[in-house]
């Protein structure tokens, strides 16, 4: 063999040793451990379980003690004990299958090497090195570890038990007559180790499953409600930057309006002119962001049926009877109340009534085919409460695409404003929405707390809003 063959072969040779190494090395962590492992409570029901694996460790106990002392004429102390490790091997694998295990394998040694010298004593043959009570006992043991631990320990496990019973058999067992029980012990074993196994995996993938419709869930939501902010901030930071503008504009053009102005005047007015301007580059600045996160700038949903239009000017309550027209031309009977004395409020008001009328009457079309519906606008002293019902539908809604997160966008609209809202069913499978907007925001409003009442379960992600 050249130089280079020798080299390589050596070189192969030890990466396999290494790896062969490290199996046994990880493999003697995983079996030799005390560590609690114990069953997860949604694998049956929580205390059942426990009181049938009690009954059969206490049957295992009274079968495996008459067993040997009757008919493997062992003395009754040593049948006692052995009986016990099987017994309590298969409690203790309830909650560390591992020390389970081990307790179970030792407990069978003992007893096979206990009745080994009353082997072949009188006429009869007695079941070795296995006895029955011994199967059923190791057998449960097994299964118990392979549903809870990885499936590299669940085979070492398995390989350790086959190992030890033809040892026993093929080496300690000349000259003694027995009935072998290897040929049923081992097949059993392997089988309840691939079905722990198999159980155990299918166990997994069902909670990963979870756990990411979960994540998926909470990401689709998490997603809506960030765009729905970015959707508001852009709505109200152009109405600001409206009004900054007009402020900019009026205090350049007020000395102007003022016979020999003086100085001092005309200092205050460039001072504001220039806050104005300032504040107004960094309101563009913070939209110039917003708006690069979306593929269409300067677009923004305003109709029932997901049109788009442009930003300005923003619609406010004076297009309700605009959007109130498109409703009716879409087959849909709306009648508006309006109740107090109209007045002109803040834009951010005008416009988050505007947006939840426009929301709710959206659901009325995609969710209540054939409701008419009603909305009620009642001026108050603070604030104006907005009041969308609508009728039973007439037949079954088609289903829906949408995110169904209508009500978490009126949400965020009435949170930043410090309202509070509640959305509920009404008579006869009806659905209403209720929605105060104060006209003077709270001292320190906190968005984003319970200041919304749902009177329902959660929507279904995927059938879209009620």
């Amino acid at each position: 063999m050249s130089r280079l063959g020798r080299v390589t072969d050596t070189g192969v040779g030890r990466a396999l040793r290494a790896r062969v190494r490290g199996w046994l090395r990880a493999l003697r962590e995983d079996l030799w451990t005390a560590r609690v492992d114990p069953l997860p409570p949604s694998t049956w029901l929580r205390w059942l379980p426990h009181g049938l694996v009690c009954l059969a460790g206490f049957g295992v106990l009274v079968g495996a003690m008459g067993d040997m002392v009757d008919n493997g004429h062992l003395n009754p102390g040593a049948a006692f004990l052995v009986a016990c490790g099987q017994a309590g091997a298969m409690i203790l694998g309830m909650w560390r299958p591992v020390p389970g295990w081990w307790l179970s394998t030792v407990s069978w040694v003992l007893g096979a090497a206990a009745l080994h010298g009353r082997l072949g004593s009188d006429d009869d043959t007695y079941t070795w090195p296995w006895t029955a009570a011994g199967i059923i006992s190791h057998l449960f043991v097994l299964l118990l570890l392979a549903l809870r631990v990885r499936t590299r320990a669940a085979v070492g496990a398995l390989a350790v038990t086959v190992v030890l019973t033809y040892v026993l058999q093929g080496w300690w067992s000349a000259g003694v007559r027995y009935d072998a029980t290897s040929l049923i012990a081992v097949p059993l074993s392997a089988i309840v180790v691939l079905v722990g196994t198999a159980l155990r995996g299918r166990r997994e993938a069902r909670a990963e499953l979870v756990e990411q419709t979960t994540l998926t869930a909470e990401e689709r939501t998490r997603r809506t409600l960030l765009e729905e902010r970015s959707r508001i901030a852009r709505e109200l930071h152009d109405v600001v930057a409206h009004h900054m503008s007009v402020i900019s504009i009026q205090a350049q053009v007020a000395p102007h309006l003022v016979e020999d102005p003086s100085d001092e005047l005309k200092e205050n007015l460039a001072g504001i002119r220039q806050n104005a301007v300032e504040a107004l580059t960094e309101l563009r600045r913070v939209l110039g962001v917003l708006r690069s996160e979306h593929p269409g700038p300067g677009k923004s949903l305003v109709g029932p049926g997901g049109d788009t239009a442009d930003h300005a000017p923003q619609p406010t309550l004076d297009r309700l009877d605009a959007l109130v027209e498109n409703t009716r031309a879409a087959g849909r009977e709306v009648t508006v109340e309006i109740i107090g004395e109209r007045r002109p409020l803040p834009p951010g008001v005008e416009l988050s009534a505007y947006r939840i009328v426009q929301e709710a009457l959206s659901n009325v079309l995609r969710h209540a085919p054939g409701a008419s519906a009603k909305v009620r606008l009642t001026y108050q002293p603070d604030g104006l409460e907005v009041e969308i019902v609508n009728s039973r539908p007439t037949g079954p809604a088609s289903p829906s695409t949408g995110a169904g997160h209508g009500l978490l966008g009126m949400r965020e609209r009435v949170a930043m404003l410090g309202g509070t809202m509640t959305a509920h069913p009404w008579h006869w499978d009806g659905f209403k929405v209720t929605a105060f907007l104060p006209e003077t925001p709270p001292a320190d409003p906190t968005p984003g707390t319970d200041q919304i009442t749902y009177h329902f379960p959660d929507p279904d992600p995927e059938a879209g809003t009620p």
